[in-house]
């Protein structure tokens, strides 16, 4: 019985491993900078996760604009995902394999440049 308990709670440990929900957010302009538009975070069949700048996506313009992630107010330059491609569009990012999207909770347009948000938006 004492195998059988074990087993089981290490099965679900196993079940809950590298857990995570696709999620979305909208973005808000920072820095008075105009940014809109949705993102969405995705797992991938291969493991990997995608984040994807929806069609609907717009930005004012800057100099060096990134996309990474950030936790609770604060990019993390670790996290970064490359260049912004376009100042409109639909665009992705594939996640590096050492950044887990689940360890943040926001998405960023950020100049590098100069330190400064461009725009932000909350993953829920």
């Amino acid at each position: 019985r004492i195998f059988a308990l074990i087993l089981s709670i290490s099965l679900g440990f196993m079940a809950n491993a590298g857990a995570f929900a696709d999620t979305s957010g909208s973005f808000v302009g920072a820095s008075d900078h105009v940014t809109t538009g949705n993102v969405s975070v995705t797992k991938n069949a291969d493991g990997t996760h995608t984040v994807t700048l929806a069609s609907n996506f717009t930005f004012d313009g800057a100099p060096d604009p990134w996309v990474g992630f950030g936790k609770d107010g604060k990019f993390v330059p670790a996290s970064t995902l490359g260049e912004l491609q376009n100042n409109n569009g639909t665009q992705s990012y594939i996640v590096p394999a050492d950044v887990d999207p689940a360890d943040f909770n926001e998405v960023y347009i950020f100049c590098l440049k100069f330190n400064v948000p461009l725009g932000v938006a909350a993953l829920n």
